[in-house]
C-alpha cells in the first residue's frame, strides 16, 4: 500500500519519531508546487509533521513553528519547503501583504498550519491532512 493510500485511511503513530518518519516518506510523493493543508488544534503534531517533511525534502536545518514570523523558507535538496502558520492571521486578503509567491519558486512545497484562517487563499488542489490525539499521547493522522 502506497503511503497516500496508508495516509488516506488513517495512520496513527506512536511518537513524535514515527510522525517525522511518515512525514519523510510522504514528502518523497508529493508532486512538485504541492500545497498541504495542515488542520488540527494545538499540540497534535503539525510542526511534527512538517519536520518530517523538512526532512523528506532534503532540508537540513532545524524546523520549528513559525507563529510569530508567519512562515519560513527551508531550502532543500532541489525543492523549497515554505512553512506557514496561519493563527494569527485573520483573512485571506493578509496573505497577499506577506509576499510569500516571491517564495513560491518552482518545485516548492507549502505546508498551511491553521488553513482555516485563510480558506480563501488555499488553493482548490491543495491536499488536506487532519490532525488528532487518540488513546491519551498518539498522534492520528488523515489524508483528504
Amino acid at each position: 500500500m502506497s503511503i497516500s493510500a496508508k495516509l488516506r485511511a488513517g495512520v496513527t503513530t506512536g511518537s513524535a519519531e514515527a510522525t517525522r518518519r511518515l512525514a519523510a516518506e510522504f514528502a518523497a510523493t508529493l508532486p512538485s508546487d504541492t500545497t498541504l493543508a495542515l488542520h488540527g488544534d494545538m499540540g497534535v503534531g503539525k510542526t511534527t509533521f512538517v519536520q518530517g517533511l523538512a526532512e523528506g525534502l532534503g532540508v537540513h536545518a532545524h524546523v520549528t513553528s513559525p507563529t510569530f514570523a508567519i512562515y519560513s523558507v527551508y531550502r532543500g535538496a532541489g525543492r523549497t519547503l515554505v512553512h506557514m502558520d496561519a493563527y494569527r492571521l485573520e483573512s485571506a486578503a493578509q496573505v497577499e501583504e506577506l509576499l510569500l509567491d516571491e517564495f513560491l519558486v518552482s518545485p516548492w512545497v507549502l505546508a498551511v498550519e491553521w488553513p482555516e484562517k485563510i480558506a480563501g487563499w488555499i488553493p482548490a488542489n491543495a491536499l488536506h491532512v487532519t490532525f488528532a490525539i487518540v488513546d491519551g499521547d498518539k498522534h492520528h493522522l488523515r489524508l483528504q
